[in-house]
C-alpha cells in the first residue's frame, strides 16, 4: 500500500458521503462560503463509459437496472432472521452470501443515483416526536418545511406557482426555486387500453371509499389535485388516491449528484469532489476533536462492491479546520463510526479496536420499512410496452430521448397510482400501495431482468411505513474497513414488535390492493393471481407469506439523535456524543423510520445540518 502526504491546502469542512444528506449540506455549506472537501468512495460513473450509462442513471424507467448495474452497485446481504432454516424460506435468499439482496448505490449522489425518485413528504408527527425528544424547537413540523420549501422546485402544480407568486400566498407551502425540480409520474393515459384504464381508476376509487370519510376526502383530492405533498393533506394526515412526485427534470434523473457538481463548478475554491475516497477512520487530537480523515484512494475498493478490487489503494489522509461530518448512510455510518473507536467498547475489543468513546448505540437500533408485492399476470402485455427492451436504442427510448418533448412510459418509474391508506393498527396513515406496470416481487440478484422480460404484469407494492420493529443492528465483521458490517434485521416476533401489528397491517394492505384488483379479475381482464396466489386466502396463510417473504429498502436510524443514556448516538444539532467537531447528516440520524420514502427527510435534514452549522459560525 502506497502512502501519500495530506493534500497541502485544508479544508474548513470534510463531508464523508455524497447521498441525499451529505451532497445537501457539502453544496449548501460551500454556497455559503465555506471551504469543503466531498469524498465518495464511488466513481461519478455516469461520466463512464461503462456498458448501459449514463442511460441507467438519466431514464426513469430503468431505475432496476440503475441498481444492478456493475458499475455503480454495492450490493449488501442481509439478514432478516437469525434463524437460518427461517430464513432459507424466503425464495429470494441467496445462500452462499448468507443473506437477502439490499441494493446500496456506490457512486456520486449514493442511493439517490439508483432509487425510484419517489418525493413523499414525511408524517408531520415523525418530526414532533424530535422535538419532543430533545426538547428542540426547531425540530416541529411546522419549521421543518421550510427546508421542504428550500430545497423543492415544484413543476407539477403550475397554477399554485402563479398563484404563489401573484399574491404571496403559498397554501400548498411548495417550494418553487429550489434546487432539487419535483414532477409527476406517468399520467394513466399512457397505459394506452382505455377499457382497462376506467375499470383500473374506478377501482381505486371504488376501493379508495373503504377507508373512510369519503366526502372529506373528495374534496380535499380536488382541492389538492392528490398531490401528496401538499401541506394541506400532509396537516390532515390525510388518506386516498394520489400521484407520485417523482425528482426528476424535463424527465431526466436528478438529485444530489447534480446538485454537488452545479455547486463545484460555480465555486471550485470552496467546494472539490473527491471521488474513489475510501474514508477508513476519523482522525482526533487529544481532546477528541475530530482533525480529518484517512482514506484509501482508489476505484472499486469496498467488498459490497460488483467487482471489488485486489489493489491495496494509496493510503492518504485529509484535515478539517472545523468539523468532520459523515453522511455515509445507516449501514457506512455505523460501520465508519466503529472503526474510528466511537461504540460499544466491549464489541470494538473484539476486533482489536481501542475504544476512544464508549458509546453502545452506534450500530443498533435499525429499522425499516416492511414491503411486499401481490404479482399479477394479465391477460394482454401492456400496449405502452410493446417491443419495449428497457435499453438504449428501442422505441420507447426513442420517446424519451426526444429532448424538446419527452413522452411515453420511460419518462416514469412505472408507477400508475398510488393510494395512502391508514391500517387498523395505526392512528395515521401507514400502508402505501403503489401500483406498478412490471412485474416486481422484491429484490434478488438480477431481478431487473424481470421487468424487462415480462411486460404483461401488474405488481401492487404494499409499504408499511412507521414500523414498530427497532431490534435491527449493523456490527462489524472485522477492523478491515473494506469489509462490509454485518446486518440483521430481525423481522417480525424475532424483533420487538411482540404484538405483531406490523404484520397485521401488512395482511391488511395485500387484502386492500385485491379489493381493488376485483374488477379488474372480474371483466376477465387478469389471466391469474400468482403472488401470494389465490392458494393463499386465510389470515394465517397470509401471516406466512409476508413472514417468508417481505423485505424493505429504507434502512435506518443506526446513529439516533437522542440521549446517551437511552442508546442515543448524537445530539439534537447532529453531534456524535463525547466527541467534538464530529456530526452524522444521513439516514442514521433518526430515532423511529419517518414517512413512506425516507428520501425526502433525509434531503431536508442535509438543509437543517447547514443552517446548525453556518449558525454556530456566525
Amino acid at each position: 500500500m502506497s502512502e501519500a502526504a495530506a493534500p497541502a491546502r485544508a479544508y474548513e469542512y470534510i463531508v464523508v458521503g455524497s447521498g441525499a444528506g451529505g451532497g445537501t449540506l457539502a453544496a449548501r455549506l460551500a454556497e455559503a462560503g465555506r471551504s469543503v472537501l466531498l469524498l465518495e468512495a464511488g466513481g461519478d460513473t455516469t461520466d463512464s463509459t461503462a456498458e448501459r450509462l449514463p442511460e441507467d442513471y438519466e431514464v426513469p424507467a430503468f431505475h432496476a437496472f440503475a441498481s444492478e448495474n456493475p458499475a455503480m452497485k454495492w450490493d449488501f446481504f442481509v439478514r432478516h432472521y437469525e434463524d437460518e432454516e427461517r430464513q432459507k424460506r424466503d425464495c429470494k435468499y441467496t445462500e452462499q452470501r448468507g443473506g437477502v439482496l439490499y441494493p446500496r448505490a456506490g457512486t456520486l449522489g449514493g442511493c439517490t443515483a439508483h432509487n425510484a425518485m419517489i418525493l413523499v413528504y414525511p408524517h408531520n408527527a415523525d418530526w414532533d416526536h424530535l422535538e419532543q425528544l430533545t426538547g428542540d424547537r426547531s425540530w416541529n413540523a411546522a419549521n421543518m418545511r421550510k427546508y421542504f420549501e428550500r430545497l423543492e422546485d415544484c413543476k407539477h402544480r403550475p397554477l399554485k406557482y402563479w398563484t404563489t407568486k401573484l399574491t404571496g400566498r403559498n397554501p400548498s407551502r411548495h417550494g418553487f426555486g429550489g434546487w432539487l425540480t419535483t414532477e409527476i409520474a406517468m399520467p394513466m393515459e399512457a397505459l394506452g387500453n382505455r377499457y382497462l384504464r376506467k375499470v383500473l381508476e374506478e377501482s381505486a376509487v371504488d376501493a379508495s371509499s373503504q377507508i373512510g370519510e369519503r366526502l372529506k376526502r373528495l374534496r380535499w383530492f380536488f382541492k389538492t389535485r392528490g398531490d401528496p405533498n401538499d401541506w394541506r393533506l400532509v396537516r390532515a394526515n390525510s388518506f386516498g388516491l394520489r400521484f407520485l412526485p417523482l425528482t426528476t427534470k424535463n424527465h431526466v434523473r436528478v438529485g444530489s449528484r447534480e446538485r454537488g457538481r452545479s455547486v463545484a463548478k460555480k465555486f471550485p475554491d470552496r467546494l472539490r469532489i473527491e471521488c474513489d475516497a475510501l474514508v477508513t477512520r476519523v482522525l482526533f487530537d487529544d481532546t477528541n476533536r475530530a482533525i480529518g480523515v484517512e482514506y484509501l484512494k482508489g476505484e472499486r475498493l469496498y467488498g459490497a462492491h460488483a467487482n471489488p478490487s485486489n489493489d491495496a489503494g494509496e493510503r492518504r489522509q485529509a484535515h478539517a479546520a472545523r468539523e468532520v461530518i459523515l453522511c455515509g448512510g445507516a449501514f457506512n455510518t455505523p460501520q465508519l463510526l466503529m472503526l474510528s473507536g466511537i461504540g460499544s467498547a466491549e464489541e470494538l475489543k473484539q476486533h482489536g479496536i481501542e475504544a476512544r468513546v464508549d458509546l453502545p448505540g452506534v450500530g443498533k437500533n435499525l429499522q425499516d420499512r416492511y414491503e411486499i408485492s401481490v404479482v399479477y399476470r394479465m391477460k394482454e402485455n401492456w400496449q405502452m410496452l410493446a417491443g419495449a427492451k428497457f435499453s438504449k436504442g428501442d422505441d420507447q427510448y426513442r420517446q424519451w430521448d426526444n429532448k424538446k418533448k419527452r413522452e411515453g412510459v420511460y419518462t416514469t418509474n412505472g408507477g400508475m397510482l398510488a393510494v395512502i391508506k391508514r391500517s387498523k393498527q395505526d392512528k395515521l396513515p401507514d400502508l402505501f400501495c403503489l401500483g406498478l406496470v412490471g412485474k416486481f416481487k422484491g429484490y434478488f440478484p438480477g431481478y431487473s431482468k424481470l421487468i424487462a422480460e415480462h411486460h404483461n404484469y401488474l405488481s401492487w407494492i404494499i409499504l408499511k411505513a412507521r414500523t414498530l420493529n427497532n431490534a435491527g443492528r449493523v456490527a462489524l465483521q472485522s477492523a478491515d474497513p473494506r469489509q462490509p458490517p454485518k446486518i440483521q434485521f430481525r423481522y417480525f416476533d424475532e424483533g420487538s414488535d411482540k404484538q405483531g401489528k406490523d404484520l397485521d397491517a401488512v395482511v391488511e394492505g395485500i387484502q386492500f390492493v385485491r379489493a381493488m384488483t376485483h374488477d379488474l379479475r372480474a371483466q376477465g381482464l387478469v389471466a391469474a393471481e400468482e403472488l401470494p396466489g389465490d392458494e393463499s386466502r386465510s389470515e394465517e396463510q397470509l401471516n406466512e407469506f409476508v413472514r417468508d417473504n417481505a423485505w424493505g429498502h429504507h434502512a435506518s436510524c443506526t446513529c439516533p439523535i437522542g440521549p446517551r443514556e437511552k442508546g442515543g448516538v448524537l445530539t439534537s444539532d447532529f453531534r456524535v456524543h463525547g466527541t467534538k467537531g464530529l456530526r452524522v447528516v444521513d439516514a442514521s440520524v433518526f430515532p423511529r423510520i419517518p414517512g413512506f420514502f425516507i428520501v425526502s427527510a433525509v434531503y431536508m435534514i442535509g438543509e437543517k445540518a447547514a443552517d446548525v452549522i453556518l449558525a454556530e459560525t456566525k
